[in-house]
């Protein structure tokens, strides 16, 4: 198993240490350095082992072939460096502030699976967010995460934490280490988290998961989700994070469906609602991509028509998406007309599923009604 993954990253190239933190840049000619050594057969250069030592204390033994613990990640010419997938949509939770709407548990067979992620090898991801639904629940989560850790990704995961304390799952989250663990907390106490997810002893199944990975050292970080439900609890909720040592993060705003809906919208807690920052553009389409548990690709998780169908076309299907992001920014429908459209940076996508929900202008829109 690799210990350290060289890549090509964008317009640079990195050196990177699986489930850690930090990373070394390196100029082209050290990346063709290292590619040389561990075609040859040779020890990493001197060098790589001064600065994995410097940035994570690794001693590289220069005694044995550069192979055995550098990955080299080839160069791409489609210019992604990373993705995010739903393995599954499926859920052992039913929240009713939930975004995907209707959650079914389907998505692709295990050797489609394969293929997804060698065309996400392929196109240049480096780092891969493995989401649902509740990915952990899907039967082929713990394959398919060794595999994408095998082919060389930096791996986060979004989970509501319910399996992890299960050995299928910690055992392979312990061998090959995540570089993040992102878990949403849905309330401090069984009955407002239990209500919030609609599961009779989800609190407890999620508070097990937290102690598990606490105990395995895992990098965990927490979402503390405020709706309607738990608003009364938001401090129980930042402590239960401060106890385990987890950093977090407070979430107030819901959106709508993905496909419009706005069904989550009567679950925020008004008191707690932020003004939603200026949007400022973003690499969707460019250089990241989402892909749905079928492995039809798109802009991101909010802009996903159209679709670009991986398992059938293949890496070669990517070329078209930078089109589609650039098209789907184009003000139209609910923000034609509008006069103040020249100075707006709104995500359109997102824009346009507010509009659908009929939700209050001021929700989306940057310009705040005016």
């Amino acid at each position: 198993m690799h210990s350290l993954i060289a890549s090509p990253f964008l317009d640079t190239h990195l050196v990177l240490r699986p489930g850690l933190r930090g990373g070394v840049k390196i100029p082209a000619l050290r990346y063709q350095e290292l590619t040389d050594a561990v075609r040859a057969g040779r020890p990493a250069p001197h060098w790589l082992a001064d600065a994995a030592g410097r940035t994570w204390s690794l001693d590289l033994d220069l005694g044995r072939p550069a192979g055995d613990t550098i990955l080299i990640r080839q160069p791409s010419p489609y210019g992604y460096a990373r993705a995010s997938w739903e393995i599954n949509k499926g859920c052992d939770y039913d929240c009713d502030h939930c975004y995907l709407g209707l959650k079914r548990f389907e998505g692709l067979p295990w050797e489609d699976k394969v293929r997804l992620l060698t065309v996400m090898r392929d196109a240049g991801v480096l780092w891969l967010q493995i989401t649902g639904g509740e990915p952990l629940i899907d039967r082929d989560f713990p394959a398919a995460y060794a595999h994408a850790y095998d082919l060389g990704m930096m791996i986060a995961i979004s989970s509501n934490g319910s399996q992890l304390s299960k050995p299928r799952i910690l055992n392979v989250l312990t061998d090959r280490r995540p570089y993040s663990i992102t878990l949403s907390v849905y309330g401090a106490t069984e009955t407002s988290y239990d209500g919030m997810t609609r599961s009779r002893g989800a609190y407890g199944r999620f508070t097990r998961g937290l102690d598990a990975a606490k105990d395995a050292d895992l990098p965990v970080k927490l979402n503390v989700i405020v709706s309607t439900h738990n608003a009364h609890e938001v401090d129980a909720m930042k402590a239960l994070a401060d106890r385990r040592g987890f950093p977090h993060q407070v979430y107030t705003n819901m959106s709508p469906t993905i496909d419009g809906s706005g069904e989550p919208l009567p679950t925020q807690a008004a008191d707690f609602l932020r003004k939603r920052k200026p949007f400022a553009g973003c690499n969707a389409g460019h250089t990241f991509f989402h892909a749905d548990p079928f492995g039809k690709a798109s802009i991101c998780k909010v802009g996903r028509d159209p679709q670009i169908d991986l398992p059938a076309e293949g890496v070669e299907g990517l070329r078209r998406l930078g089109g589609i992001a650039d098209s789907l920014m184009l003000r139209t429908g609910g923000c034609t007309g509008c006069q103040l459209s020249g100075s707006c940076w709104t995500c359109r996508p997102l824009a346009k599923l507010y509009q659908e929900a009929k939700a209050p202008l001021t929700s989306y829109c940057q310009h705040g009604g005016r």
